[in-house]
C-alpha cells in the first residue's frame, strides 16, 4: 500500500465523518425547530397554570388548601374568576409583585359587577363572559366569570365556580373551545349531571379537565363520579401527574376526559 492509497482512505474517512456530522446537525435543527407542546398543570381545586411556548406564565384561581400543601408556582399573569378565598390566594405565587392580575369581577362601592375583559398580554389574549355562582342569578353565592384564554393557537376555557346551566347567548359568547376546565363537584358549583349537559353545549374539541371536586384528602365537595358515570371508558384518562401535555394535532372524534393528580411531580 503506498502513500496515495493512505491519503485516499484518510480523505474518505474525513468525508464520511463530515457527512455524518452534517446529517446530525440537520436532524438536530429540525428537532430544535419543532414546536413545543403546550402544557397545562392542575394544582387542586380550580387552580391551574399554563406556560406558553413563548414563556408567558398564566395562572388561574390560585388556592391554598391545607390538605393539598402549598402549591406554589410563578406567574406573569394571574386570572381570578371571583372573590371567594379558595380562588384568590395570590400569595402562593413564587414571584410576588412581578405579575399582572386580571379579575373577572370588579367592586363598585358595595356592589360586585362583572369585569368584562378582552385584553392582550404578550402572546396571550384573555376574554371573560359573565355568569353566576348559583342558579339564582347570584342571589345566593354571587357572580362568577368564565375566562377564555387564547395561547399557542389554542383556546382554553376555565368556567370558575359556575353554578348554573349556560344560556345559548353565553355559549355563543364563549365560542369554540379546545380545552375545557369545568367544575363537577356540586355543593358550591354545578354537579356532574349539569356538567355533562354543559359539555354537550360547549362541545370542546380536544380535552375536558374536571376540577373543583372531592379527592381522598378533601371532601368538602363531591368526587367526580357523577360526571364520569356513563362516559365511555376509552374517553377517560387518569394520570399520576398534575400536568397535561397538549398536542395541537390531536383531533379526537370525542374529547378526552383527563383527571389529573393534584400532586406536583
Amino acid at each position: 500500500m503506498n502513500c496515495v492509497d493512505n491519503l485516499g482512505k484518510e480523505t474518505m474517512k474525513n468525508f464520511l465523518f463530515a457527512a455524518l456530522l452534517c446529517g446530525w446537525n440537520v436532524v438536530s435543527s429540525f428537532a430544535d425547530a419543532a414546536p413545543k407542546k403546550p402544557l397545562l398543570r392542575w394544582h387542586a381545586q380550580s387552580s391551574f397554570d399554563l406556560p406558553t411556548n413563548k414563556g408567558t406564565r398564566v395562572a388561574i384561581d390560585p388556592a391554598e388548601i391545607v390538605v393539598y400543601g402549598r402549591q406554589s408556582v410563578p406567574a406573569d399573569l394571574e386570572l381570578i374568576s371571583h372573590f371567594h378565598n379558595d380562588h384568590t390566594q395570590v400569595d402562593i405565587l413564587s414571584n410576588p409583585g412581578k405579575f399582572k392580575v386580571l379579575e373577572g369581577l370588579k367592586r363598585a362601592g358595595n356592589k360586585v359587577e362583572w369585569n368584562l375583559l378582552d385584553e392582550k398580554f404578550r402572546d396571550v389574549r384573555v376574554r371573560t363572559v359573565g355568569v353566576y355562582h348559583d342558579n339564582a342569578q347570584g342571589l345566593e353565592k354571587g357572580m362568577n366569570a368564565v375566562f377564555i384564554v387564547e395561547a399557542d393557537g389554542l383556546r382554553f376555557v376555565h368556567l370558575g365556580d359556575l353554578g348554573h346551566l349556560l344560556t345559548k347567548e353565553q355559549v355563543k359568547e364563549i365560542g369554540p373551545v379546545d380545552v375545557l376546565m369545568i367544575p363537577v363537584g356540586g355543593v358550591y358549583t354545578i354537579n356532574g349531571t349539569d356538567a355533562k349537559e354543559i359539555v354537550a353545549e360547549i362541545k370542546p374539541k380536544k380535552y375536558i379537565l374536571p376540577m373543583h371536586y372531592g379527592t381522598k384528602v378533601f371532601d368538602d365537595v363531591l368526587p367526580p363520579d357523577e360526571f364520569l358515570e356513563d362516559q365511555k371508558k376509552e374517553s377517560v384518562k387518569r394520570k399520576n401527574t398534575n400536568q397535561l401535555e397538549i398536542d395541537p394535532n390531536f383531533k379526537p372524534a370525542e374529547p378526552e376526559i383527563v383527571l389529573l393528580d393534584w400532586k406536583q411531580p
